[in-house]
């Protein structure tokens, strides 16, 4: 497994001792670590265990695509947390909210058009679902240690040429982003994309994109970077000072982290290190969530 040099070895976790934590449905163990499931109803999440470590957050300034915020400090996580391996579902987010408010249709793509408002509420129903459960989303740190699983370079699968706005191939095998969403695109409802420029691939539709085809990262995560932006827990703001294990971000705000890009995303945004934000009640296409759960 790509897993930094410093990390807890992976089988210290919740599951070593061979006793699965009573919200799950079920558990195991596969080449990426172990994982649970959650049910509720039909519908079925894996999560991946994470487990705690340090990691260089941020990007180096001679990176393609670099931002100025995002300057790189040491971060130390000092509790492991289960992270969903996809983006919550449409066939999840209806087991729960008994609708569906996404604009591309079918339950194994992931839910979009949810505001940071609406997840709450979401998370909360979810967790009275199940004892335990406790369900909540990741914080910004969380969210670039799972998606880096290890790795120092702008994306998992390496560092990225970007010959054009949407068209840097080493994405191709790991996300869909504004320069492959057309790809075997086959609803109704996709956008009218004939007139981006620069694409990777030529196409008059696009979207999003059934969660899980592209290749996941060394830690079984999945979709991490494109197809939907991902709300985080924290507001944004600068950088806190290095040093600080733990990081959840400013106290307030008016917008929250976003992170991973998406399916009509440029190049550069879809890169561990970029960072986004909106406001709470910002819905629309693009965005959407991954599930986050704390240690025992």
């Amino acid at each position: 497994m790509g897993v930094p040099f410093d990390m807890i070895d992976y089988r210290d976790h919740p599951l070593s001792l061979g006793l699965p934590p009573e919200w799950a449905s079920g558990w195991g163990e596969d080449r990426y670590g172990v994982f649970t499931e959650i049910s509720i109803g039909n519908a079925v999440q894996r999560m991946r265990w994470i487990a705690p470590g340090r990691f260089t957050m941020g990007s180096p300034e001679e990176e393609a695509g670099r931002f100025e915020d995002e300057r790189q400090h040491a971060v130390e996580l000092t509790r492991g947390f289960w992270l969903a391996d996809t983006p919550c579902t449409q066939v999840f987010w209806e087991a729960v909210e008994g609708k569906n408010p996404s604009r591309f249709v079918a339950p194994d793509r992931p839910v979009e058009q949810v505001s940071f408002e609406e997840v709450q509420g979401f998370l909360r129903r979810a967790n009275e679902m199940r004892v335990g459960l406790d369900l909540r989303l990741p914080t910004e740190a969380e969210w670039e240690y799972a998606c880096r699983a290890g790795t120092t370079t702008a994306t998992y699968a390496g560092d990225l040429e970007i010959r054009g706005q949407r068209n840097a191939p080493a994405l191709d095998p790991i996300a869909w982003y504004g320069g492959n969403c057309g790809v075997d695109f086959e609803l109704k409802s996709g956008w009218d994309v004939s007139s981006w420029k620069e694409k990777q691939y030529e196409a008059d539709r696009g979207g999003t994109h059934v969660v899980g085809l592209k290749r996941p990262n060394d830690w079984g995560l999945f979709d991490t970077l494109g197809n939907v932006w991902e709300w985080c827990a924290d507001w944004h703001g600068s950088y806190e000072p290095e040093g600080q294990p733990d990081p959840v971000g400013p106290t307030g705000g008016s917008q929250r982290v976003v992170r991973g890009g998406s399916w009509g995303g440029d190049a550069r945004g879809l890169r561990a290190a970029f960072r986004f934000a909106y406001l709470p009640g910002s819905r629309f296409d693009r965005l959407g969530f991954r599930l986050a759960r704390g240690q025992e």
